[in-house]
């Protein structure tokens, strides 16, 4: 069976360390002084090669489990969700053997096991502001948990959060990165996305709806605006030709709302395909109804004298 390269540092140190182990409990008894301590300070590093060994494996196991998912495609979703997953459980599982290293390492001396002993038949009402105290910090890992396997979003999910608009970069047990669209990066804890409400645009498809808006004069010809539509969206290939509609949406005293509905194939697709419709469309209004922009009437009545 081959060993990764990344193990072999780890491992090899480990080893060694064992075998210092042996040699040094058949010396022990003949050394005096500082030499006493070489077995407690072997045992401390052997945990320590222990636990920088299964560090290294969580991270080989994840990485080679990953190979098989592609999160680069375009149809990406249930890798997104396989790297969502792993990505968090290997945070917990280097959280959990940190613990008991650090546990292994506390008991592995006499007089600490006394120590930590006797704190902890005085624990008490210690305890319980503790507990309280780590409330919040306990939920938080709880909430990082939950969202590994219940998944409101993904790696690389398009989401709109605290009126921001972009992509989950980073989840962790305590906190989520959310990279917005002018590249600023918004932290939040883990908490918040179980206690608010977000908008998750592909949470089961990347493909979505985008909205625009016209405004135009009551003069204005519905009819040639969707034949300039269709024209507009024959010659882009940012739509994906499943949706388009002009609707009036609305009818003030002054303009007309009408509201086209395109589909795109991701959200940073359907933003460009709004703009560049938005943009053809009024400079189509402008060359051929220059009449019909929204425009306000006054009627001027004569006063005979």
């Amino acid at each position: 069976m081959n060993i990764n390269k990344r193990l072999i540092l780890p491992l090899l140190t480990t080893a060694i360390l064992l075998l210092a182990k042996f040699y040094l409990r058949e010396e022990a008894q003949t050394w005096t002084g500082l030499f006493t301590y070489l077995s407690p300070i072997n045992t401390v590093l052997i945990i320590i090669g222990v636990v920088w060994t299964l560090l290294v494996g969580t991270g080989i196991a994840k990485r080679e489990f990953l190979k098989n998912y592609a999160i680069n495609q375009e149809d990406n979703l249930k890798a997104r969700k396989v790297y969502t997953q792993l990505n968090i459980l290997q945070k917990v599982a280097n959280f959990i053997i940190l613990l008991f290293g650090i546990g292994l390492i506390l008991i592995s001396f006499e007089s600490i096991r006394q120590i930590g002993v006797g704190l902890f038949a005085s624990a008490g009402v210690a305890g319980i502001i503790i507990g309280f105290s780590a409330q919040k910090a306990i939920g938080t890992l709880i909430a990082g948990i939950q969202i590994a396997f219940a998944q409101p979003f993904r790696l690389d999910d398009a989401v709109v959060v605290e009126g921001e608009w972009g992509w989950i970069e980073e989840i962790n047990l305590t906190y989520v990165v959310v990279r917005l669209w002018d590249q600023r990066r918004l932290v939040l804890p883990t908490t918040y996305f179980l206690e608010k409400p977000f908008q998750n645009w592909t949470r089961t498809s990347a493909d979505i709806i985008g909205s625009v808006f016209i405004y135009t004069d009551y003069t204005v010809s519905f009819d040639e605006m969707r034949k300039e539509l269709d024209r507009i969206l024959e010659t882009t290939p940012l739509w994906d030709k499943k949706v388009k509609v002009l609707q009036v949406t609305e009818a003030k005293e002054r303009t007309v709302e009408s509201r086209i509905l395109v589909s795109a194939k991701n959200s940073p697709t359907a933003w460009d395909l709004r703009v560049y419709v938005r943009e053809k469309m009024i400079e189509f209004l402008q060359r051929n109804y220059p009449e019909s922009l929204p425009k306000m009437r006054v009627t001027l009545d004569q006063v005979n004298k």
